[in-house]
């Protein structure tokens, strides 16, 4: 009797378990690292405003007409946009990359991580599985912007991304932001 109650016991545990392991797989790592990237630059990210979130879904609409690379994002099925313009994030790259791959690499995999002191750019991007597409997460920092942009591509579009990923991630950015750069 008390070793099926202990039995149930554990498995109530491991099912209780399982719920959170999967709870916190799914968290908003988005949301985690813009505040991550506020709190260690001291800046604060500009929101996307209404019109500019229609104007995305314009984009989208006319860029699954127009087809070719301009229709990676209108796949997407989901974006969040974080942008920080003009300021200062010239603090210590090393130890930002640390807390970003402590933050991020339990539910995430890293596919590109660079950091150019010279130019005072880093670039990461993670990668994780959501059923048939996968989630892709890209942070940009520069010497006076960043942005922080979540997306869903298809395995398709995700192989274009991993053939060349810091360009790939740059056009996503452009893409994203409607950034002429």
């Amino acid at each position: 009797m008390r070793s099926k109650a202990i039995t149930r016991i554990s498995l109530a545990l491991l099912v209780t378990s399982l719920a959170i392991s999967a709870a916190h797989a799914k968290g908003d790592d988005f949301n985690s690292v813009v505040k991550m990237i506020e709190q260690f630059y001291n800046v604060k990210h500009q929101g996307i405003p209404f019109l500019a979130k229609a104007g995305l879904k314009v984009v989208g609409a006319a860029a699954k007409i127009k087809g070719g690379e301009v229709k990676r994002l209108a796949e997407a099925g989901s974006i969040k946009i974080a942008t920080f313009e003009d300021q200062d994030f010239g603090a210590d790259f090393m130890e930002f990359r640390k807390s970003l791959n402590n933050t991020m690499t339990q539910t995430w995999s890293p596919l590109v991580q660079t950091i150019s002191s010279a130019e005072g750019e880093q670039n990461y991007v993670f990668v994780r599985g959501n059923g048939d597409k996968f989630n892709v997460l890209i942070v940009n920092i520069s010497q006076r912007d960043a942005a922080v942009i979540q997306a869903t591509l298809s395995p398709k579009n995700l192989a274009l991304l991993m053939k060349d990923p810091e360009t790939g991630s740059k056009e996503i950015r452009q893409e994203a932001t409607i950034d002429p750069e």
